[in-house]
């Protein structure tokens, strides 16, 4: 029988598409499934990109909203903190005592601007019997110093009102130049007290650097601008020249302490030099005048038990603020710190 007759001998068109492949219908039907499949697969990928922003606009919202919530919380706090910090203005007889603990610097706790505030707050209240200034510091900036120095003796003569110190650990250098102004200073007997005088430190590093085969490329205008610089060497000149700065500001420490303590000074010729001693020393030298603590005076020299503080500190947005806001110009100050004359 041929190929291309039928059992009954008629004949049949060949079949073009041979006895495996699909025929043409099958096929489109085929193709039009694995579209439909795409286009399915297309908008349910369309369906998930769209589910996926709108669940980011809403977690975006989310974050607003809970962001919004703590700043409000945050501001609240503040306020709350600020307001429970503050003495009630006018309060019934008391003895108000300002702290000033760590380094005496521009921007720090012990700086002239929160001092000097709070002193002036405690001056000021008509409830306060006398003033106490509570000191642990091992000093710091004459500037600041003698800053709130010059701000007690006007206070004092203001509102008249006595004003003591009262010395915790320690009480050196630019905190004794601020203690010098109280009409008397209380210490413990085993206080470090005094310290009177000034330094400037640094680093010379120019004989390394000659070992080293390192060259300085400083340019100035001015043949003294780059004095302070460490890595070049420093003059006669130039050192007799710092040196009489040192000695001034060491003069102008001497007579706040002189006009401070008076004829209750013993002077020695170690007691401008630097030294320091013990607060049992320093009564016996006249730097000052008992042995006795803040409760004690409050009790038995102001005769006002009651303790207020009136200490000025950073609230919690203020040391935020610090802490993010000003870093890059605390790193300058903090780089310029080992060339100021410092009182410790």
């Amino acid at each position: 029988m041929n190929a291309s007759q039928t059992p009954d001998g008629s004949s049949a068109a060949p079949d073009l598409w041979g006895q495996a492949g699909p025929r043409p219908d099958a096929a489109a039907s085929a193709s039009a499934s694995a579209a439909s499949g795409e286009l399915r697969e297309r908008l349910a990928l369309e369906r998930l990109a769209s589910d996926w922003l709108k669940e980011q606009r809403s977690a975006r919202r989310w974050r607003i909203f809970f962001r919004l919530s703590w700043l409000l919380l945050f501001i609240a706090l503040a306020v709350y903190l600020f307001r429970a910090e503050a003495p009630a203005a006018n309060s019934p007889s008391h003895t108000a005592v300002v702290e000033l603990k760590g380094e005496i610097a521009s921007g720090a706790d012990a700086s002239a601007e929160f001092v000097i505030a709070a002193l002036r707050s405690a001056f000021e209240d008509t409830g306060s019997k006398a003033v106490v200034l509570l000191i642990n510091s091992p000093g710091g900036s004459p500037v600041q110093a003698g800053m709130i120095n010059d701000e007690i003796v006007r206070l004092k003569v203001l509102h008249k009102k006595p004003m003591y110190a009262v010395v915790e650990e320690t009480c050196a250098s630019a905190a004794y130049y601020i203690a010098a102004a109280a009409d008397k200073i209380y210490v413990d007997k085993a206080s470090i007290v005094g310290s009177i005088g000034v330094l400037m430190d640094g680093f010379g590093f120019t004989g390394a650097m000659e070992k080293l085969g390192v060259e300085r490329r400083l340019l100035t205008a001015g043949e003294n601008k780059g004095m302070l610089d460490p890595f070049s060497p420093m003059s006669d000149r130039q050192r007799a020249y710092a040196q009489s700065m040192l000695d001034q500001i060491h003069k102008q420490f001497i007579t706040v302490v002189k006009e401070g303590r008076g004829n209750r000074l013993k002077e020695t010729p170690d007691t401008f030099s630097g030294l320091f001693w013990t607060g049992q020393q320093a009564v016996e030298m006249g730097l000052a005048d008992g042995l006795a603590s803040v409760d004690h005076v409050a009790r038995d020299v102001v005769g006002a038990e009651e303790i207020v503080d009136y200490t000025r500190r950073d609230n919690v947005a203020e040391r935020l603020a610090k802490r993010f806001g000003a870093a890059m110009g605390g790193g300058a100050v903090q780089a310029m710190k080992g060339v100021l004359p410092t009182l410790r």
